[in-house]
C-alpha cells in the first residue's frame, strides 16, 4: 500500500438473505484524487457505500484508514475518522438557514440543543473562501437552489472534518453550469489533498472528472483503471458484460418541411394553460401560460431542473390536475376539464416519473400490472379471464424481455430495469397515437437505459407523438427533435435540436430567456 492511501477496502463481502451483494470487494481511494465507482442496479454501489459510511457492517473483510484497520461501527464513526458523505437527496432542515444546518451535526443532546453559529462563522466562511463555496450562510435553505442546497451538505462534511468525500449522484439534480461549478470545487478539494469517491451513472462526466474508475459487476470489482487510459465504450462493457451502443442517432426536427408548413397531425396542443398548486400545498409546483404543440413523429423534450413545473405538466395532460386558464386538446379532443378516468380511455401510454408509487401496483403480480389497460377485451361479461390474461401478460414478457420467475411474480420483486420494461410493455401494448414519458431512465443503469430509449425511438419512427419530460441533459440532446426549456412553470424557450446546444440550454434552465 502506498503512502498516500486513506481507505482501503479489502476483501469486502456482504451477503443478504439469497444475495451476495458484495464478493470480496477491494479497491482504495488515495489523497488528492477522485476516485468513480460504476456499476449497474443492483452491481453493489450501494452497499460498499453503506459499508464504508457505517451504515452496514461487512460479514468479512477489512477497512483500513490511513494503513490502520478500523470499524465503522456508525455514520458517527466514519465522521470521526474524517469520512463524509454528500447523499443523492440531502439531509438538510429546510427552514433552517445555511449556517445552522452546517453546525447543526455538533449540536448538543436534544435535551439541551445548542447551535453554535457564532463561533462557527468564521471558519466556515473560510472553508467557503477556500474552496470556491460561495453560500449565502443566513438565507433558509428551502430557498436555495439545489445546486446551492449541495454546497452547503459539501461544507458540512468538511467542516466535520472530512478528508474523503463519498458523492453519491451528485449531478443528478443540477442544471450545466451548477455541474461545471460543482467539479471545479471537486478539483480545488483534491488538490488540496483531499479525496472524492463519486458514484454516477454518467460515463461521460466521470470521464471528465475523475482519476480513476472502478467499476462493479454482480457484486464483485471488476477492473480498476486510470480514465485517461479508458474510454465510455470500455467502462460500458466492463459494466454490462457485452458491448452497449452509447450513441444515439441526432434526431432531426421533421415537424415542418422545406417550405415550412406543417406535415404531420397535431396531437397534443396545450394553448396558454395554467395550472395553479392545490389549495392545501401552496409550495407544489404550477404551470404558468403554457403553449407547446406535439406533432405525430416527433419526439419533444422538455428540460429543466425538477421542481418546475415538470409534475404540474404531466399531471394535467393526465388529468389529474385541472387548468385554471388555457385549453388542452389531445388527439382531437378537449381535455382540459376531463377526469383522469376519462383521458385514460384515449390511445395515449402515460409513463410516470414515480414507477413505484404512480406507474405499479407492487403488492400485485406481474401478470395483473401488464393487463390494467387491456381489462375490458379480456373479460367476459365482466370477468377476467385467466387463460387469457396469462397468455397476454406472458407475450409482453417475452417482447419486452421482462426477467422475473413467472408472471404471477410480485412486481416489487423485480430490478428497478424490469419494473420499467412492465411499464413500458403495458402502455405501448395498443400502440398509442401519442406518448407523455417522464424521467423514463431515472435511476436504471446504462443497460436499461439503453433499452429504454430504443423503445422510444421506435414509437417516434412509427409515427406517435412524444413528449419527453427529463432532467437528464444527455437523454433529452439524444432523443429530442425539438426541445423545450420549463424553469418556474414557464416555458422560456423552445429550440429545434439543430439549434439547441448544451450551454445554451443550460442557460435557460437557469432563468435565462431565450433571445
Amino acid at each position: 500500500m502506498t503512502a498516500d492511501v486513506l481507505l482501503q477496502l479489502d476483501s469486502i463481502t456482504k451477503v443478504y438473505p439469497g444475495v451476495i451483494a458484495n464478493r470480496a470487494i477491494s479497491l482504495d481511494v488515495r489523497a488528492g484524487e477522485i476516485h468513480a465507482l460504476l456499476g449497474e442496479n443492483g452491481a453493489g454501489k450501494s452497499t460498499l457505500m453503506n459499508v464504508i459510511y457505517g451504515l452496514t457492517q461487512p460479514d468479512s473483510g477489512r477497512i483500513l484508514w490511513q494503513g490502520v484497520p478500523v470499524r465503522i461501527s456508525s455514520p458517527r464513526d466514519a465522521m470521526r475518522l474524517g469520512i463524509g458523505m454528500v447523499h443523492q437527496h440531502f439531509m438538510l432542515v429546510p427552514l433552517f438557514t445555511a449556517l445552522e444546518n452546517i453546525v447543526l451535526q455538533n449540536a448538543g443532546s436534544l435535551r439541551h440543543p445548542q447551535l453554535a453559529t457564532h463561533g462557527a462563522r468564521v471558519t466556515i466562511q473560510q472553508l467557503c473562501d477556500d474552496y470556491g463555496l460561495a453560500i449565502d450562510l443566513d438565507r433558509p435553505v428551502e430557498q436555495l437552489s439545489l445546486g446551492m442546497q449541495q454546497r452547503i451538505e459539501i461544507v458540512k462534511a468538511l467542516y466535520g472534518g472530512a478528508q474523503l468525500l463519498i458523492l453519491d449522484e451528485p449531478t443528478a439534480v443540477l442544471t450545466p453550469p451548477e455541474v461545471l461549478s460543482l467539479f471545479n470545487i471537486l478539483r480545488r478539494l483534491t488538490a488540496a489533498g483531499r479525496a472524492a469517491l463519486l458514484i454516477s451513472h454518467k460515463l461521460e462526466e466521470v470521464m471528465a472528472i475523475s482519476q480513476r474508475v472502478s467499476v462493479l459487476r454482480d457484486g464483485q470489482r471488476v477492473v480498476t483503471v486510470n480514465a485517461a487510459d479508458s474510454s465510455p465504450a470500455e467502462l460500458a462493457q466492463w459494466m454490462i458484460g457485452r458491448p452497449v451502443s452509447l450513441m444515439i442517432d441526432q434526431a432531426v426536427d421533421r415537424s415542418v418541411d422545406v417550405v415550412g408548413k406543417n406535415t404531420q397531425p397535431t396531437r397534443i396542443e396545450l394553448a396558454h394553460v395554467s395550472v395553479p398548486p392545490p389549495l392545501d400545498q401552496r409550495d407544489r409546483e404550477r404551470l404558468s401560460d403554457v403553449s407547446l404543440m406535439i406533432e405525430a413523429g416527433e419526439i419533444l423534450g422538455i428540460a429543466g431542473v425538477d421542481g418546475n413545473g415538470q409534475r404540474a405538466l404531466f399531471e394535467a395532460l393526465c388529468g389529474l390536475r385541472t387548468p385554471n386558464a388555457g385549453t388542452i386538446r389531445q388527439l382531437g379532443s378537449d381535455t382540459t376539464h376531463w377526469t383522469a378516468r376519462q383521458v385514460a380511455a384515449l390511445n395515449i401510454g402515460r409513463i410516470a416519473d414515480d414507477r413505484q408509487t404512480m406507474g405499479l401496483l407492487l403488492a400485485m403480480p406481474v401478470r395483473d400490472n401488464l393487463t390494467l389497460r387491456q381489462l375490458q377485451p379480456l373479460a367476459w361479461h365482466g370477468w377476467l379471464r385467466p387463460a387469457q390474461s396469462r397468455a397476454f401478460a406472458r407475450n409482453l414478457m417475452r417482447a419486452f424481455t421482462i426477467r422475473a420467475a413467472s408472471d404471477s411474480t410480485p412486481v416489487r420483486a423485480l430490478s428497478g430495469g424490469n419494473q420499467q420494461k412492465v411499464i413500458l410493455a403495458r402502455e405501448l401494448a395498443g400502440n398509442p397515437a401519442a406518448l407523455i414519458v417522464a424521467n423514463p431512465t431515472r435511476g436504471l443503469d446504462i443497460g436499461a437505459t439503453e433499452y429504454v430509449h430504443q423503445q422510444l425511438r421506435e414509437q417516434r419512427d412509427r409515427g406517435a407523438a412524444v413528449l419527453l419530460i427529463s432532467s437528464d441533459l444527455e437523454e433529452i440532446f439524444a432523443l429530442s427533435d425539438r426541445i423545450g426549456v420549463l424553469y418556474s412553470g414557464k416555458l422560456i424557450g423552445l429550440l429545434s435540436a439543430a439549434e439547441a446546444d448544451r450551454q445554451r440550454i443550460g442557460l435557460l434552465m437557469g432563468g435565462a430567456r431565450a433571445e
